[in-house]
C-alpha cells in the first residue's frame, strides 16, 4: 500500500470541510449526558463497567443507532472508559446512543508483552469481544427501541483489536467497524460488515493485519494513513488531532 503526504493532507483537509450527511448530524449539536453503570456476567462472574454517552432529548430520536466504543489497554489500572471522551461526546452530540466498555479490571492478568503477540494476545480480544457481546444483548433488554440492525464497532489499539475480533466472530451482528491504529488482529475481508481503519504515524501492524490494495478495492474497505501517533489517539491528543479523528470518523458514520 503506497500512500503520499499530499494525498493524505488532501483527504484530511477534504474531511475537516465537509458537512456529513447521516440523519443523526443536526444543525445544532445535543447536549450530552453521562451514565455509567456496573453490568455482571453471570456465566462468567466478571463484572463489566460501562458508561452511557446520549443526547439530551425531549423527543426520542426516531432510529438512533448505537456506537460501542472499546478502549486500548490501559495497564489495568481502570477508568478507561473516559479517556477518549473527546469522540464518545462528539458522537453522542451528533445522536448516537454511544456506549464505552471498561474491559479491564485491575484483578487481570497483564497483557502480554512477549511471544508471538497474535497467539497469546487472543484471549484478552476474546474477553473483549465477550464483553462486547454481553453488553450488546443487555442493551437490547433495557433499550429495546434503539437501531441495532446498523451497530457501529469503534476501537483504539487493544480495543481495535477487540472489535476485528467480534466482527470475524459476529459479522451478522455488525454493520460497521472503526478500528484506530490496531495492529494484531486482521481486520474481516468482507463489505459488509464494513470496514475502516485509522493508522498511526508512528507503529506499523502485524502482517496480515491490514488488507492489501487488491483487498480494500474488492471490499470496499478504507486504510486511511494518518500523521497522528498511536498514543495520541485518547484524550492526550492535541485539539487538531481529535479534530482529524472525529471528522474521519463521522465521514466514515456517514457513508451508505
Amino acid at each position: 500500500m503506497k500512500y503520499t503526504l499530499f494525498a493524505f493532507l488532501a483527504a484530511s483537509f477534504l474531511v475537516i470541510g465537509c458537512k456529513t450527511q447521516n440523519t443523526h448530524n443536526q444543525i445544532k449539536d445535543y447536549d450530552v449526558k453521562l451514565d455509567t453503570l456496573t453490568m455482571f456476567d453471570q456465566s462468567r462472574s466478571r463484572k463489566i463497567p460501562v458508561a452511557f454517552y446520549t443526547p439530551k432529548t425531549d423527543k426520542p430520536i426516531s432510529e438512533q443507532q448505537v456506537i460501542i466504543f472499546n478502549h486500548g489497554y490501559g495497564f489495568n489500572k481502570g477508568g478507561d472508559y473516559f479517556v477518549y471522551s473527546y469522540l464518545t461526546e462528539k458522537l453522542a452530540s451528533k445522536g448516537y446512543f454511544t456506549v464505552s466498555i471498561q474491559h479491564e479490571q485491575t484483578t487481570d492478568q497483564p497483557l502480554p508483552t512477549e511471544g508471538h503477540l497474535q497467539t497469546v494476545r487472543r484471549p484478552f480480544w476474546q474477553l473483549g469481544s465477550d464483553n462486547i457481546l454481553y453488553v450488546l444483548n443487555e442493551l437490547k433488554k433495557i433499550k429495546p427501541e434503539l437501531d441495532y440492525k446498523h451497530l457501529i464497532l469503534i476501537g483504539h489499539s487493544n480495543g481495535g483489536d477487540m472489535a476485528a475480533l467480534f466482527g470475524n466472530q459476529h459479522p451478522n451482528l455488525v454493520y460497521k467497524i472503526i478500528t484506530m491504529d490496531n495492529r494484531r488482529m486482521f481486520l474481516p475481508r468482507t463489505s459488509l460488515p464494513k470496514i475502516y481503519t485509522l493508522r498511526s504515524n508512528d507503529y506499523p501492524a502485524d502482517e496480515g493485519v491490514l488488507p492489501n490494495d487488491e483487498e480494500q478495492k474488492k471490499y470496499h474497505m478504507t486504510v486511511q494513513p494518518t500523521l497522528i501517533n498511536h498514543n495520541h489517539m485518547d484524550n492526550k491528543g492535541s485539539e487538531n488531532e481529535k479534530e482529524i479523528l472525529n471528522n474521519f470518523i463521522l465521514k466514515y458514520l456517514s457513508e451508505r
